[in-house]
């Protein structure tokens, strides 16, 4: 994988990396990408993949590499599912974790012998209070906590009940483990917190194997520090979890010291990030799964034809910070936008189809267009493009009373063909509501990549699709989900602020390339935006489906929306 040099910066972290090789603190870097298989990935975990990895590519020299590490400790909520599609979103975004891929399933044995360890220091012990007994003893900001009455048992009790809790002797809720750190400190995570609940479900990668499983705080350092992973490159929610982060590397018998550090998270306008609300909007069928071009995950960017390394220099353009911010989403849309029109070749379609008959035709042989297949790069080469007396245009291409300003066709107007003649308006026919249904033109011979002759005016271009072979396509407009900046903040939550407006599907006329073109193929629509033939859905030759990717300009900050 390659990456915008223009775009490759330091920042804080890898200054921090930087000095500590130069240092000799490490003589290789060891990074993780560890997810929780609950959910598809999103943008957001972009910007963790891109800088994980981004940063052992950086430093091969050394020997670097990053870790594909499952974070599996919650039976409930995780499923084969979430971790095959991660594996797939990883190697899409263009990263491999070669042999490095771990589960922390693999070390629930490590897991137990670390939570013994801690009891027999007298440093856990098992609570029999029901969980709000828990969360209320706790305190809160201004008040200390309470110790629990179980707190002073000794070493050799709490161990034959952690035990008991182990060989499956109690139900959910009756006891957990927890460690006895300080109950008045002023950081609340400090507090005692839970180190193992009982949960008698079945494990994606044990089965039933165990019927404890560790708290992501307990199991998270402890992982890092059997991986020897130099750097935990965690989001800035962690920042207060890094004390206990390391108490627990402290008082844990591990082979490693590992070193958390913390960046600002992504956060986009127009956008929920949160799993639980992406999850929402799958279930309660707002969307039509993980994978819709609506949602901000991986596999919908993809689906929508959100290309990786436009995703990758996003994340490079927003760098790391300290400080939590939120991005407007009209850049992600610009830089795929930007690398689209340097990318895609051209092809013609017509979304909303108004038939032209060039009444003259039989003037010309039936024939073809040349049209370029990317304008600014000669080397993507021509197509011929068929076309015959009768085209398609877009209605919008035809008004009765243009303004003065209007180069595209009307009375007393002429425009040009993309690629072929130029025509002039002759008359036009209207059905009984008044709607225009028919346009009669006729084509100038001879201006086929001519100049225009003398005492025509013809300013403009615009696509068409020949009616003889033309294809009739689906073609679905997608925009953004929610309909204000901030979703999170709607008032009745954010599902009041879908945008009714963010999936319009439409009957469309395309040139015969696009009828036969594989499923992922991605082009730019003349004049109308970039789409791309959708991976599920798309059938050459018998259901072109295409999905919109991107507009060719933004209109929201003008408009407001659409």
């Amino acid at each position: 994988m390659t990456s915008s040099d223009s775009l490759t910066k330091l920042d804080f972290i890898r200054d921090i990396i930087a000095n500590d090789l130069s240092t000799g603190k490490h003589s290789t870097t060891i990074t993780r990408f560890p997810p929780e298989p609950n959910g598809y990935l999103h943008i957001g975990h972009a910007k963790a993949i891109c800088l994980n990895f981004g940063i052992a590519q950086e430093n091969l020299a050394t020997g670097a590499n990053c870790h594909l590490r499952f974070d599996d400790t919650n039976p409930e909520k995780e499923e084969i599912e979430y971790v095959e599609s991660i594996k797939t979103d990883v190697r899409w975004l263009g990263f491999d974790w070669g042999d490095k891929l771990y589960f922390a399933s693999n070390y629930f044995q490590f897991f137990y012998d670390c939570a013994v360890h801690l009891i027999r220091e007298g440093k856990a012990y098992v609570d029999e209070d029901p969980a709000d007994a828990i969360r209320e003893k706790r305190g809160n900001l201004t008040t200390a906590g309470t110790h629990s009455p179980w707190r002073d048992r000794t070493p050799a009790e709490n161990l034959d009940l952690f035990g008991r809790m182990r060989a499956g002797d109690f139900t959910e809720g009756t006891c957990v483990l927890r460690a006895k750190i300080d109950m008045a400190s002023s950081n609340m995570n400090l507090r005692d917190p839970v180190l193992y609940r009982i949960m008698h479900a079945h494990h994606h990668n044990t089965g039933a194997a165990w019927c404890i499983y560790p708290m992501y705080d307990f199991a998270h350092p402890l992982e890092d520090a059997l991986e020897h992973i130099t750097h935990s490159l965690c989001t800035l929610e962690f920042e207060n979890h890094r004390p206990l982060y390391d108490w627990f590397i402290d008082h844990c018998p591990v082979p490693s010291r590992p070193r958390q550090i913390e960046f600002a998270r992504l956060n986009l306008t127009y956008t929920v990030m949160s799993k639980r609300k992406l999850l929402q909007l799958v279930q309660e069928g707002h969307v039509s799964g993980w994978n819709d071009p609506r949602l901000p995950t991986l596999s919908g960017l993809r689906r929508r034809g959100y290309p990786a390394a436009a995703i990758r220099d996003f994340c490079k353009r927003i760098g790391l910070t300290k400080f939590n911010s939120t991005t407007d989403v009209a850049l992600l849309e610009f830089e795929v936008r930007d690398f689209l029109n340097r990318s895609s070749p051209r092809r013609m379609a017509v979304l909303d189809p108004i038939k032209i008959v060039l009444d003259n035709w039989s003037e010309e042989p039936l024939g073809h267009a040349v049209i370029p297949n990317h304008p600014q790069n000669p080397e993507a080469g021509d197509r011929n493009v068929s076309i015959s007396g009768e085209i398609w245009i877009e209605r919008e291409d035809f008004m009765e009373d243009p303004p003065k300003k209007y180069y595209r066709l009307g009375p007393g107007r002429h425009v040009r063909l993309r690629g072929g003649h130029i025509i002039r308006y002759t008359s036009h026919e209207k059905d009984a509501g008044q709607k225009v249904t028919l346009i009669h033109a006729e084509i100038l011979p001879g201006t086929v990549g001519a100049d225009s002759p003398e005492g025509v005016e013809c300013r403009a271009a615009i696509h068409w699709v020949d009616c003889a072979t033309g294809v009739d396509a689906e073609v679905r407009l997608y925009d953004r989900l929610f309909s204000v900046e901030d979703p999170d903040a709607a008032e009745g939550g954010f599902t009041q602020v879908i945008n009714p407006g963010s999936l319009t599907i439409i009957a469309a006329k395309v040139e015969p390339a696009l009828g036969e073109a594989e499923a992922g193929f991605a082009c730019q629509f003349e004049r109308v935006g970039y789409f791309i033939s959708d991976n599920i859905d798309h059938r050459p030759g018998v259901k072109p489906v295409f999905n919109r990717t991107v507009a060719l300009k933004n209109s929201w900050g003008k408009q407001g929306g659409h």
